[in-house]
């Protein structure tokens, strides 16, 4: 602890960083920034901005980049994102207005590089919202991104066409909304792990999602399934399988 202190008086170490040493999180006026997330899961933290001002957004961005190098936003509308580039305009920032992500991060940062391939395909592309934030939690965590877009059962074909990128990945996630059966399809003819994120596209009864994640926790085929919408947690998920594929593989080298 006295190091800590020391380096906090002669400048080379930064309160919010001293902070992040000895309880595992920032503090700020927004909130606590779990800038040990990484170190003690696997996963980078995200700063969901929904519900949160683009300046208490922003506020957390600009903690995550201070003690951990980087930050990860999601749900993140126009003003959000302009807020977080505002507040940080030394960091290389990245925004997909799509996916409302926006992953910012210091000049010196260095993002992990994982060898390992993870395929993500969406049954139509109303599901790429959901799909574009699990590809940005998978580019944090340094996997490789395949994406395949709109190839829903309602033409077998069109996922058909894409089997051999599928097969070579090592974890595949698929998007899907209306009745959700596209996972069970690709689950079926590939022998990776694939998880399912329902989507709350479609109309009518069940056009909320209900139906995607149901049809998805009742699959026949070997599957597992994240919540309606929940990009994030598909992507980690996919991220820390893709982790220890990497880590398999640098064993066996």
């Amino acid at each position: 602890m006295r190091d800590i202190l020391e380096a906090v008086a002669d400048g080379s170490l930064s309160p919010a960083e001293a902070e992040v040493r000895l309880s595992g999180y920032a503090t700020t006026d927004a909130g606590r920034f779990d800038a040990a997330r990484e170190t003690r899961r696997g996963v980078p933290e995200a700063i969901l901005a929904e519900g949160k001002t683009p300046d208490e957004t922003a506020t957390l961005a600009v903690a995550a980049v201070e003690t951990s190098g980087r930050a990860l936003v999601t749900r993140a509308d126009t003003a959000h994102a302009e807020a977080v580039a505002d507040a940080l305009p030394d960091a290389d920032v990245d925004r997909d207005a799509r996916a409302k992500t926006v992953a910012a991060a210091a000049p010196d940062f260095e993002r992990p590089d994982l060898d390992a391939t993870v395929a993500i395909a969406t049954g139509g592309t109303s599901d790429a919202e959901a799909a574009g934030e699990a590809a940005a939690v998978l580019r944090e965590m340094g996997a490789d991104v395949e994406r395949i877009e709109d190839v829903g059962v309602a033409h077998l074909g069109r996922v058909l066409d894409h089997l051999d990128t599928l097969r070579e990945a090592d974890v595949v996630v698929v998007a899907a909304g209306r009745e959700g059966a596209l996972p069970t399809v690709v689950a079926g003819l590939v022998d990776t792990p694939v998880i399912g994120l329902p989507v709350s596209t479609g109309y009518g009864h069940g056009g909320d999602g209900e139906a995607a994640v149901l049809g998805m926790l009742q699959s026949c085929t070997v599957l597992s399934t994240v919540n309606v919408d929940a990009g994030y947690i598909a992507g980690a998920q996919a991220g820390l399988i893709a982790r220890a594929v990497a880590d398999a593989r640098d064993d066996d080298a």
